[in-house]
C-alpha cells in the first residue's frame, strides 16, 4: 500500500480506537507532507514520491530525537517522553532498518560501483546509497562509515 494511503488508513484506525497520540502524530505527518507537496508544486515538480516521504519521515525522527535530548537536559522528562512516543509512531511507517553488517556491505558495494578512490568521492557514494536504500539506512551513521571506508583508500 502506498504511504499516503497508509497514513489515511492509520488515521481512521486511530480515530476509531480513540488513540489521541497516534492520531495527532499521523495528522502531523500528513501536514508535513502537504507542506512538502506545496513546496514541490511551487518549484514545478511532482508531488512527493514514496522515497521523498521516507526521507521526510527520517528527518522528522531526527528532529524529535534532538528535541528529546534537549528536553532531557532541561529536566523535562514528560516532554522528552512525548517526543519519543512520536518517534515510535513515525518509525512504524519506515521499512525495516538495515543492521550494521548490511550497511557496511551496502557501502562496500556502492564504493565499488562508483569507483570511489578517496574522501573527495564521498558525495557519489552517498548519492548511490540514498538512491538504493532510502528509508532503510540511517545516513547520519552511514556517512561516517563511508568516510572511514574512503579514507582507507586514500
Amino acid at each position: 500500500m502506498p504511504l499516503r494511503e497508509r497514513f489515511t488508513a492509520e488515521m481512521k484506525e486511530a480515530m476509531k480506537a480513540g488513540e489521541k497520540a497516534k492520531l495527532a502524530t499521523v495528522r502531523m505527518i500528513q501536514a508535513a507532507l502537504k507542506d512538502k507537496d506545496i513546496e514541490a508544486r511551487g518549484l514545478g515538480k511532482d508531488p512527493a514520491s514514496d522515497e521523498d516521504i521516507l526521507a521526510l519521515l527520517q528527518k522528522m525522527i531526527k528532529q524529535r530525537n534532538e528535541s528529546a535530548s534537549v528536553y532531557d537536559q532541561g529536566g523535562r522528562p514528560e516532554l522528552a517522553g512525548n517526543e519519543r512516543a512520536e518517534i515510535a509512531i513515525i518509525a512504524g511507517f519506515l521499512p525495516q532498518q538495515m543492521d550494521e553488517a548490511e550497511t557496511e556491505a551496502a557501502i562496500a558495494a556502492a564504493v565499488a560501483e562508483t569507483g570511489a578512490a578517496g574522501p573527495k568521492d564521498m558525495g557519489k557514494v552517498i548519492a548511490v546509497l540514498k538512491g538504493k536504500y532510502a528509508g532503510r539506512m540511517d545516513f547520519g551513521k552511514a556517512s561516517g562509515l563511508v568516510k572511514a571506508a574512503l579514507s582507507d583508500k586514500a
